[in-house]
C-alpha cells in the first residue's frame, strides 16, 4: 500500500509517494496555484501516480500540509466574522497587552483585529475566575446580539469569547447550542473549545483566528475530498498540525487554527527523524523554499516546542507586532527569504532582498511568466549555481537573459555594480540575514549550535546552506536525499496526534492524589477521543503529560514534563521534587520550602509511528562514485579575485554510499541543487545522505 505526502508552499507544491513495503520513494514538485491551491494538489497527485504507474486505489492515505490558514490571516481573505463577548469587554481585542514592542518608534502600528469593533456584540452573563456564576446567561441578549450582527453584515462565522470561560465553559456551550439552532449556517467557535487558556487576550485572538479561517478551510477540504474521490481515491486524508502531528479532516475543520504552521512543522519533524537515524542529538533544521526560510532547533532528538506564536506581524522581525495565537507549535523562526524574494535598493541606498516575494504567479523573471523583478532565484541562476536547462529535472526551463535583465535594472544599475557583483550581493545578503536570525533564535533558547549539525532542505536551502553554516561556525551539513521536497517526506513520518491544554490554577498542597489523577484522566480521555474516532485503539495511544508550574508569587512558569506512568496518583507524591529539580536545571537554584502552584495542565496523545524505511531510494539504486556521476562542468561565481571558476557538476542520483568529493562542486538533483564550498568535503553515507564537512 502506498502513502502520499503533499506540502503546499508559497511558490511550489511538493509531493512524495512512498511504498511502505518496498521502501521506494518517488517525488514531484510543481508550481502552486494561489487562487485555488487544491488544483495543484490534485494535478500533482495525478501526475505523480501516472509517472510511477501506481493506480490510485493502491494509495491508502494522503497526508497534507498547507499554508492556506496562515495566508488567509496574512492576506485578510477569511470570512466576515462576528464576535460575542461578556458585557463590558467589547474592547479587549483593541486594548491588547497595552505595551509597545518598540519604545522609540513614533509611528508604531499594530495589526488590526480580525473582527472589527462594529462586529463585536456584548451578551449579559458573568463567570468568576473560580468558575462560579456571578450572573446567569441571558439568552434573549444572545438572540438580539446575533440578529444585530447578521443585520449589520452577512457574517459567516462567529467567535464566542466570554470572561473566564476556561474555568466554566457552560455559558459558551449554551450560546453555541442556541446559535446553531437558530442559525445553522453559521460557523461557531467557542474559546473554551479552541484553547481554554486563562489569558483573555490570547484566548480571544486565537478563537477569532479559528472562526475567521474556518469557512474557507472547510470549503478547501471539501474541494480536495471531492477532487480525490473523482480520481478514485477511497483512503483517508490527514492534515498536518503546527505541533508536528496529524489529525483527521474532521478535527482539522473544527480547529483550523492548529494548522497555521503545518508545512514547516513537517520539515522540522523530518529533520529530527534524520537526526535519530544518524544518531545526532542536536540539529539545526534549515528549510528555504520559494517564499520563506524556516529554522528549527532539534535538541535530544526532538524539535523544541512552544505554546505561543504570532501571525501577520506588522514588522516581520519584531516580537509583539503580530496577532498572538495560543496553540501547541514546533518552535521555529521564519525569515522572509526564499527563491522568490524580490531585491531592490532601499531608502538608504542599500541593497535589500525580501521579504516581499514574487510567489508562484508571476514568479521570478527567469520563469518567463511575466515577472519583472529581480529575485534570489534569478541571482543564483546568473551566478551559475542553477542550471537553466535542469530546473525541476528539465521540466521547467529558465530564462537566464530575463534574469540578467531584471538584476541589471533593479540592482546593478542603481548601485553602479557589474552584473556578477550585483547577483553575488543578493546571494550574500540572504545568507547573512538567515545567519543573523538563527543566531538570535538559538541564543534566546540557550542552544549552542557550534557543535551541532545542520540539516538543509527545501528547493533553495541546499544552495545556501554551506555559506550559512560557515557564518555560524557549524561544522557539518547534511543534505538528505529528496531535500527539495523534504517537508512532504516529513508528512509521512508524522503520527496521528492531538494535544489539549487547560488552565486551572491550583496549589499542589491543596490537591489530593485522587483529584490530580482525575483532572489528568479527564484531559487524557478528551485528547484520546480524537484518535479513537480516527480508528486508533486504546493500547496504541501513548500519552505525554506536561504541567506549567511556578512558585507562589511568581509571574512566569516553567514547563515540567512528567515521567510516563499508569499510576498518576503515585506520581503526584513526587511532583514537588520533580518541579524543584526542573527549576534548578533552569535557574541553578530551587526553593523546596516555597508553595508550588500548577497553572496549565497539558496532555498530548500520539498514535503509532507510521511505517517508514530509513535509507529509502529515489528510483534506481546508485552505484557510482564522484567520477562516474560527473555530468560535466560549468562556471560558477566564487567570492574573491577569481570570479567565475569552472567546477564539476555531479548527478546526485549517481552517487552511491561511500562516494566522496571535495569542493568547489555542484551536486544536482531534480528538485534542488547542493553547492559545496571550496575545500569542503562531502561523502554519501549508507542512507544516501550527502554529509558535508566544512573546511577549517
Amino acid at each position: 500500500m502506498y502513502r502520499i505526502g503533499v506540502d503546499i508552499g508559497g511558490t511550489f507544491t511538493d509531493f512524495a509517494l512512498f511504498d511502505a513495503l518496498g521502501g521506494r520513494m518517488a517525488i514531484h514538485k510543481q508550481l502552486t496555484t494561489p487562487r485555488d491551491p487544491s488544483e495543484a494538489v490534485l494535478d500533482g497527485i495525478g501526475a505523480l501516480l501516472t509517472r510511477n504507474a501506481v493506480p490510485i486505489d493502491r494509495v491508502g492515505d494522503v497526508v497534507h500540509g498547507t499554508t492556506l490558514v496562515t495566508n488567509l490571516v496574512i492576506e485578510r481573505k477569511g470570512a466576515v466574522t462576528g464576535m460575542l463577548v461578556t458585557e463590558g469587554f467589547r474592547d479587549i481585542l483593541d486594548m491588547g497587552y497595552e505595551s509597545r514592542y518598540d519604545l522609540y518608534d513614533l509611528r508604531l502600528r499594530f495589526p488590526a483585529p480580525l473582527v472589527p469593533r462594529r462586529l463585536r456584540a456584548e451578551v449579559v452573563e458573568r463567570v468568576r475566575g473560580d468558575g462560579t456564576v456571578a450572573r446567569r446567561l441571558d439568552k434573549a441578549s444572545v438572540q438580539k446580539a446575533v440578529t444585530g450582527l447578521r443585520r449589520k453584515a452577512k457574517i459567516e462565522a462567529l467567535a464566542v469569547c466570554l470572561l473566564h470561560a476556561y474555568a466554566n465553559p457552560a455559558h459558551e456551550q449554551a450560546i453555541r447550542k442556541l446559535v446553531l439552532k437558530e442559525h445553522p449556517d453559521l460557523y461557531v467557535s467557542t474559546s473554551a473549545d479552541v484553547f481554554p487558556n486563562m489569558r483573555e487576550f490570547e484566548r480571544w485572538t486565537t478563537t477569532t483566528v479559528n472562526a475567521y479561517t474556518q469557512p474557507m478551510f472547510d470549503r478547501y477540504l471539501k474541494r480536495l475530498e471531492e477532487g480525490l474521490a473523482q480520481l478514485g481515491f477511497t483512503g483517508r486524508i490527514d492534515i498536518m498540525t503546527s505541533s508536528g502531528g496529524t489529525v483527521t479532516t474532521e478535527t482539522a475543520r473544527r480547529f483550523p487554527v492548529r494548522s497555521l504552521e503545518s508545512g514547516p512543522a513537517a520539515g522540522a519533524l523530518m529533520s529530527a527523524y534524520h537526526g535519530r537515524t544518524l544518531q545526532i542529538d542536536n540539529l539545526l533544521a534549515f528549510d528555504m523554499g520559494g517564499t520563506t526560510a524556516k529554522g528549527a532547533l532539534i535538541r535530544a532528538g526532538a524539535p523544541l516546542k512552544k505554546y505561543m506564536m504570532e501571525v501577520a506581524r506588522v514588522h516581520e522581525f519584531k516580537r509583539g507586532s503580530g496577532l498572538p495565537v495560543r496553540i501547541p507549535v514546533i518552535d521555529m523562526i521564519e525569515i522572509g527569504a526564499g527563491g522568490g524574494s524580490l531585491a531592490g535598493v532601499d531608502d538608504r541606498g542599500l541593497l535589500r532582498v525580501g521579504p516581499k516575494s514574487a510567489g508562484a504567479d508571476p514568479g521570478p523573471a527567469c520563469y518567463g511568466r511575466g515577472g519583472a523583478g529581480a529575485t534570489l532565484t534569478d541571482a543564483n541562476l546568473v551566478l551559475g549555481y542553477l542550471d537553466a536547462g535542469f530546473f525541476l529535472g528539465g521540466g521547467m526551463r529558465l530564462d537566464k537573459t530575463a534574469a540578467e535583465r531584471a538584476i541589471a535594472a533593479t540592482v546593478a544599475t542603481p548601485l553602479s555594480l557589474n552584473l556578477a557583483r550585483a547577483a553575488w550581493g543578493m546571494h550574500e545578503v540572504i545568507n547573512e540575514d538567515v545567519a543573523r536570525a538563527f543566531r538570535i533564535h538559538a541564543s534566546e533558547r540557550g542552544f549552542d549550535y557550534r557543535g551541532a549539525t545542520m540539516v538543509a532542505f527545501g528547493g533553495s536551502g541546499p544552495v545556501h546552506a554551506m555559506a550559512i553554516a560557515r557564518k555560524l561556525k557549524i561544522p557539518r551539513v547534511v543534505f538528505p536525499v529528496g531535500a527539495g521536497v523534504m517537508s512532504a517526506l516529513g508528512l509521512l513520518v508524522s503520527p496521528l496526534s492531538f494535544e489539549v491544554a487547560h488552565s486551572k490554577r491550583v496549589y499542589v498542597d491543596d490537591l489530593t492524589a485522587g483529584a490530580f489523577a482525575e483532572q489528568l484522566g479527564r484531559l487524557g480521555d478528551e485528547a484520546s477521543g480524537f484518535l479513537k474516532r480516527a480508528g486508533v485503539g486504546t493500547p496504541d495511544i501513548a500519552m505525554t503529560i506536561r504541567l506549567d508550574m511556578r512558585y507562589q508569587g511568581q509571574n512566569h512558569d516553567i514547563e515540567l514534563t512528567l515521567p510516563r506512568t499508569d499510576d498518576l496518583a503515585a506520581l503526584f507524591c513526587d511532583l514537588p521534587r520533580l518541579f524543584a529539580e526542573s527549576y534548578a536545571e533552569t535557574y541553578l537554584v530551587s526553593f523546596i520550602e516555597e508553595p508550588v502552584e500548577i497553572i496549565n495542565w497539558k496532555v498530548e496523545v500520539t498514535g503509532p509511528a507510521p511505517n517508514f524505511t530509513a535509507g529509502y531510494s529515489l528510483g534506481t539504486i546508485p552505484t557510482g562514485d564522484a567520477r562516474s556521476a560527473r555530468k560535466g562542468s560549468r562556471p560558477i561565481y566564487l567570492p574573491g579575485p577569481a570570479g567565475y571558476v569552472d567546477v564539476p557538476v555531479l548527478d546526485r542520483y549517481g552517487l552511491a554510499p561511500g562516494a566522496s568529493l571535495t569542493g568547489p562542486a555542484i551536486v544536482e538533483e531534480r528538485e534542488s541543487t547542493c553547492l559545496i564550498g571550496t575545500g569542503d568535503r562531502a561523502t554519501v553515507d549508507e542512507r544516501y545522505n550527502l554529509v558535508a564537512e566544512l573546511a577549517n
